[in-house]
């Protein structure tokens, strides 16, 4: 029993350091601006966008057994690949870096279909077509498939007889998950880089109900609407990748270890930045290095909130060099990320 007894207070000690320890830092939350995930080249201004999703003749077979497998219509498929290509092109016309933005019909190309993505054009190829067609890049829809699976389920109920009176019946439902594959690629034939290349995966999910399962399929009037919509999305999205973008970064900041962190922290609480820094600074000259090395840290947050990372850097460099902040290097490298993405932002 004393044994135990010296375990649990071992345990509830620890409890205590950690709790201690976790509550002597807050955690701010706030908005950037972060550069665009695909970078292209400032000179690639006439966009030219290519649909390769359709599949090459030599594996029709192969694509209309999936169809019938998975309960596709003839041209859902088609329609949506369509849909997809006519929305990224809207898209990228609204970017100022474009000229151009033009759809282009090229011979079809081996497509395998079945939700493969094929293999990249030859750099000849690219810019055979670029060539042709008067463009700098080419934006191509490489993949598009939708995969639909429909489980079923009956239900016992009543409906109207010829008499008007009640009687038994058994009604379908079925529910269908469309999966909707897309796979885009973007070439920069100046470079002979492909600059991205991102499969995609979304998908849908359409009920409906009838006196016998098919019926039941025919109920579910929405499915092609919502498999049309999301392919629209899907290349709306992948238009802004190519977009600035904001972001939520999480910063941390000494709190509570002396009575200046712990005012300091209602300041910042209340958006009064300059008093608590003015708190801050004083203890920067605290006979403490570690809370001097909290302080400088909690300066270089201060400037990099102020969006001044030069003097965010410093600060941060002599928490860890003069007072040994171990986490100031950490800190160092997020603000070093974020002197590169304004850089990035400003070309």
């Amino acid at each position: 029993m004393k044994i135990k007894f010296i375990k649990l207070r071992l345990l509830c000690l620890l409890l205590v350091i950690i709790v201690s320890s976790c509550g002597s830092k807050k955690s701010v939350s706030t908005e950037v601006t972060k550069p665009a995930i695909v970078s292209l080249d400032s000179s690639l201004k006439k966009i030219g966008i290519i649909n390769r999703s359709i599949v090459s003749e030599e594996n029709g077979v192969l694509d209309k057994l999936d169809k019938i497998l998975s309960i596709e219509g003839a041209d859902l498929d088609k329609e949506g690949a369509n849909q997809a290509v006519l929305a990224l092109k809207n898209e990228l016309a609204k970017n100022t870096k474009f000229t151009q933005v033009k759809l282009i019909e090229t011979n079809i190309d081996d497509n395998p279909g079945g939700g493969v993505f094929p293999a990249p054009y030859s750099w000849d190829r690219v810019g055979q077509i670029c060539n042709a067609n008067n463009v700098d890049a080419l934006f191509v829809l490489a993949l598009y498939d939708t995969d639909a699976n429909a489980t079923y389920d009956t239900f016992n109920t009543k409906v109207k007889g010829p008499l008007g009176v009640d009687i038994p019946a058994v009604h379908h439902s079925v529910r269908i998950v469309t999966q909707i594959k897309t796979g885009w690629r973007i070439y920069d034939p100046i470079n002979k880089v492909i600059k991205d290349e991102l499969p995609i995966d979304t998908k849908t999910i359409t009920t409906g109900r009838g006196i016998n399962p098919v019926k039941a399929i025919e109920a579910a009037k929405n499915r092609k609407q919502s498999v049309l919509q999301i392919s629209q999305q899907v290349a709306i999205d992948y238009a802004s990748r190519l977009l600035p973008y904001k972001d939520n970064i999480y910063r941390k900041y000494y709190s509570s270890d002396t009575p200046n962190f712990e005012k300091g922290r209602r300041y910042v609480e209340t958006g009064q930045w300059e008093k608590a820094a003015e708190l801050w600074r004083q203890e920067t000259n605290n006979e403490d290095p570690e809370i001097a090395g909290q302080a400088c840290y909690n300066m270089a947050f201060y400037n990099e909130i102020k969006g001044d990372f030069t003097k965010a850097v410093e600060w941060v460099n002599k928490s860890y060099t003069e007072y040994g902040n171990k986490k100031a290097l950490k800190y160092k490298e997020d603000l070093e990320e974020r002197i590169t993405d304004r850089v990035l932002l400003n070309e």
